[in-house]
């Protein structure tokens, strides 16, 4: 078999007959790499904006989440606030609570003082009517 002196000279032909510099083996796949290229660069893009998306999604959660978490410590804040509102209320209470026992306890022996001075004026009068 004879060697083509085109082949020699780096020169082939395709499937259209038309003269190529590259043999067409290394042509074919040449042309395959840059569709696999082509695929792979449309995939990253893909990838690239689903990627994007999951970042955006994220980042939402994060800001609901820090809004939700500043709720949470505003209610905390404000229980612990009306706690000690009503603690102190509470002691208010007591104080007032055993002010009304001194000022019953008073308003019991003054009682009982004008009782006994009564008993005596009436004891008096009824002295004073009984000697006329």
């Amino acid at each position: 078999m004879a060697k083509d002196p085109l082949a020699e000279a780096g020169l082939h032909f395709d499937e259209l007959n038309k003269l190529r510099v590259l043999e067409p083996e290394v042509d074919q796949k040449t042309r395959e790499l840059k569709e696999e290229c082509e695929d792979f660069v449309d995939k990253m893009g893909q990838f690239q904006k689903i990627v994007g998306g999951l970042i955006e999604l994220v980042d939402e959660l994060a800001k609901e989440a820090e809004t939700e978490k500043m709720k949470a410590i505003g209610a905390r804040n404000l229980l612990k606030s009306v706690a000690k509102q009503r603690e102190a209320q509470q002691q208010q209470l007591q104080a007032l609570i055993a002010e009304k026992k001194l000022q019953l306890e008073r308003y019991r022996i003054e009682y009982e003082a004008l009782s006994k001075v009564e008993a005596e004026q009436n004891e008096f009068i009824d002295q004073f009517i009984l000697q006329k």
